[in-house]
């Protein structure tokens, strides 16, 4: 039997969190060691995907939001360039002030070194008036090293230097995978508690059927809860990844706009669309235009 994408990823995906109710399995973004292509824990040394339920808590208004850096003294030094990155450009600095600057809204940062080179988002909250009122990044202490696979991450691996071409300062990695992160936040914000709700209620179903029923998505039940959480596991978490890449994506743009490297890379991000995620390419394209992006072709 040949199995389609989203069916293997699936698959292997519910294989290694189970029934995807987990707390390693709750974050967002296929993270680890390595980085090769996103299966499952046996093949890395760390695993983490968003393809089940999102971590949620309803918790008091805050009145004394903003960023909280939470993470050991050590760190504080390698955290302070990532950000300078960061706020070196416009898109940047507003991200960061649009959480910084909101008193009912808290955004915690973690670095870890059992994160290595990679990231995640997750500890989504709620008031009890369904207002988003905090999230929780958490860093790699690696984070300047490592890419991950083209097929779901186009932007972030383009970033992988060519000796023979170009060099990328690893401070510029750090910064837009904070941007991936940052994304996913943002998506959050804009979306409705009661759809997170209903697709965190939905998705351990969905996945306890699939496992139940050989593997069948053309089952009626399957499809209905397809219907009610306008998509199946694989194509939620596919297209979270995906926007936030876009977040990083117009990033870069500004970042490196005055660099050598700048078409290489642009051009390895439309060669990965076009490779492994052309049904995602429009809502890239519609932020690439050539008024946007010259090397965009």
């Amino acid at each position: 039997m040949r199995l389609s994408r989203s069916v293997f990823v699936l698959l292997l995906v519910v294989a290694s969190c189970g029934l995807a109710t987990a707390r390693t399995c709750s974050g967002n973004d296929l993270w680890f060691a390595g980085y090769s292509t996103p299966v499952f824990a046996a093949a890395a040394n760390s695993f983490e995907t968003h393809n089940g339920p999102l971590t949620m808590s309803i918790v008091k208004t805050p009145t004394d939001g903003g960023i909280k850096e939470d993470f050991p003294f050590r760190f504080k030094a390698r955290f302070e360039k990532w950000k300078a990155e960061l706020l070196s450009t416009d898109i940047g600095r507003e991200q960061w002030e649009k959480f910084a600057q909101n008193k009912q809204f808290v955004l915690t940062i973690e670095i870890s070194d059992q994160r290595g080179r990679g990231a995640g988002t997750d500890n989504f909250e709620w008031d009890n008036k369904g207002n988003f009122v905090g999230a929780t990044i958490m860093l790699g202490a690696d984070l300047e090293d490592g890419f991950p696979d083209p097929v779901y991450y186009p932007v972030l691996n383009s970033l992988a230097s060519e000796p023979a071409v170009y060099t990328i300062n690893g401070r510029i990695v750090a910064a837009t995978k904070i941007t991936h992160e940052l994304g996913h936040v943002n998506q959050v914000a804009a979306a409705n508690m009661q759809a997170v709700q209903l697709q965190n209620k939905l998705i351990p179903l969905y996945n306890s059927i699939f496992l139940k029923n050989g593997l069948k998505t053309t089952d009626q039940r399957l499809l209905e809860l397809e219907k009610q959480m306008g998509g199946t596991p694989v194509v939620i978490w596919e297209s979270r990844e995906y926007w936030s890449e876009v977040n990083a994506m117009l990033y870069l743009n500004e970042r490196i706009s005055g660099e050598e490297f700048y078409c290489h890379v642009f051009k390895k991000i439309k060669s990965n669309l076009d490779s492994y995620a052309r049904e995602y390419g429009k809502r890239f394209a519609e932020q690439a235009g050539p008024r946007n992006i010259p090397c965009w072709k």
